[in-house]
């Protein structure tokens, strides 16, 4: 693959240290992955305002962050095909570029109807910023460096949903809503010109027709899975239409585009063929187990902090700062050893343990445990989820061929955050079940242990991950 060959100039392939090139190379897209996820969350805290001045129904305004959650669904399946057919390079600065124009107009919209449209685009341009990157920086870093170069991209798919409620709220309380969108602009500009220097030319490569039936089948499944879970996730019953609907039609669509890519001669959108691999199927079910207990956990710990403990949205947010030092500290040391080890099932099982240690403290929040043993368990929590995301990513790309990377990107970014979207469903669906039954705080109590439960099905995959491997 011409993308691989390019990429991989960056550095010799031999050498094991991170040179300056695959750090400029790593910051670079690190920049473009934080604003298109920093986005995700930071509009939340803006709906209000947002429908106050646009004088628009909530029902309407949801669709601000439904429709870019949507769009964003849509293309990440095209990212591999995209990669090939019209080069990395290309396609990850004209996505960033689309992103930063989108989040002008998002600013200048003059209606509810003029931001959801805006909003859509700028999710389309979103979509394949953090697909392409990780694909970009896998193939630049070659197996022996990957556990590192993976901590920097994690940072961003960690931090910036926890970030996005506070800087939200730093915003909102100094400025007006336009600036949530309007930060985007001079951070893309930088992003842009410092791409346009670092990223490795990159040329298409000829004879990648799209799967055209792929595309009917694979991007609409995806798309409306997660809106069916975001559905349920929210104030919708978990047997209303709104939530059965879009679930059902995207799981007949996804049996669809099974049938159609096992039968499919060229190259699929999602090559299903990659989990043939076994080395690929273990990483990517680990992947997707992790997608679920950690964005699960992230929609209840806010929610904990402003419902029991009557903090705000900007508070709520402070307070999960303990777990984002805990991800930082241990990304210090997770990725170099893993690839000192070669394997990641050690450092990914001592993680899960610490993950489940740091979660426990909550599961008895019913009987209000002390602030100090709550901090501690986030930190501790933080820790364990570092020490799992970064090796278990890198996996991924380590158990594919250097030309199957920009689809094994694709494809584990799609199982990653439909995890993610069941994962939050299923707790919300659980917290709601326990609130019609008890009061806040026992309710939040039983709803841990299941989030407690689904961090501990994580080890089912994670103990059939390569283990210490000699050089």
């Amino acid at each position: 693959m011409t993308t691989s060959a390019n990429t991989t100039s960056a550095a010799p392939e031999h050498s094991d240290r991170v040179d300056a090139a695959l750090l400029k190379l790593g910051i670079v897209l690190i920049l473009g992955t934080i604003v298109a996820v920093l986005d995700a969350t930071i509009v939340s805290v803006a709906i209000d305002s947002i429908q106050r001045d646009l004088g628009s129904p909530l029902s309407t305004m949801q669709w601000v962050s439904t429709g870019y959650l949507l769009s964003f669904a849509l293309v990440v399946p095209l990212s591999g095909w995209a990669t090939e057919r019209f080069g990395a390079k290309q396609v990850w600065m004209t996505s960033v570029a689309c992103f930063v124009g989108s989040s002008a107009l998002c600013g200048l919209a003059w209606s509810a109807g003029s931001l959801i449209a805006f909003r859509i685009l700028q999710g389309l341009g979103g979509g394949f910023i953090q697909p392409i990157g990780q694909s970009m920086i896998a193939q630049a870093a070659g197996p022996r460096r990957l556990g590192r170069v993976m901590s920097m991209l994690v940072i961003p798919l960690t931090f910036a949903p926890l970030l996005g409620p506070v800087l939200g709220g730093v915003v909102l309380s100094q400025l007006s809503w336009p600036w949530i969108f309007y930060i985007n602009v001079p951070v893309g500009i930088v992003t842009l010109i410092l791409a346009a220097k670092v990223l490795p030319a990159t040329e298409p490569k000829g004879g990648h027709t799209l799967d055209t039936l792929g595309l009917l089948l694979a991007c609409p499944s995806v798309a409306a899975l997660m809106y069916g879970f975001s559905e349920a996730a929210g104030d919708a019953s978990p047997t209303s239409p709104e939530v059965t609907v879009p679930v059902l039609l995207g799981a007949a669509l996804l049996v669809g585009y099974v049938v159609h890519a096992r039968r499919y001669r060229g190259n699929p959108l999602l090559d299903l063929r990659l989990f043939g691999n076994r080395g690929f199927s273990v990483s990517v079910s680990t992947s997707f187990l992790l997608g679920a207990a950690l964005f699960s956990s992230m929609f209840m710990l806010p929610l904990y902090y402003q419902q029991v403990r009557g903090q705000d949205a900007l508070h709520a947010g402070l307070l999960l700062i303990p777990q984002d030092l805990g991800v930082a500290v241990s990304m210090m040391f997770a990725g170099k050893l893993s690839d000192r080890l070669g394997g990641p099932r050690p450092i990914v099982l001592a993680g899960i343990v610490l993950a489940l240690a740091g979660t426990l403290p909550y599961t008895q929040v019913g009987d209000h445990p002390s602030e100090v043993l709550l901090t501690l368990g986030l930190f501790v929590r933080g820790v364990g989820i570092g020490a799992t995301m970064t090796p278990a990513m890198a996996q991924v790309f380590r158990s594919v061929q250097p030309q199957e990377i920009p689809r094994a990107a694709g494809l584990s970014n799609v199982l990653h955050r439909v995890g993610g979207s069941i994962g939050t469903a299923a707790l919300a669906v659980v917290l709601q079940h326990q609130l019609t039954a008890h009061s806040a705080a026992p309710a939040f109590g039983d709803a841990f242990w299941w989030a407690f439960g689904i961090s501990a099905l994580t080890v089912v995959p994670a103990v059939l991950l390569p283990g210490r491997q000699r050089r």
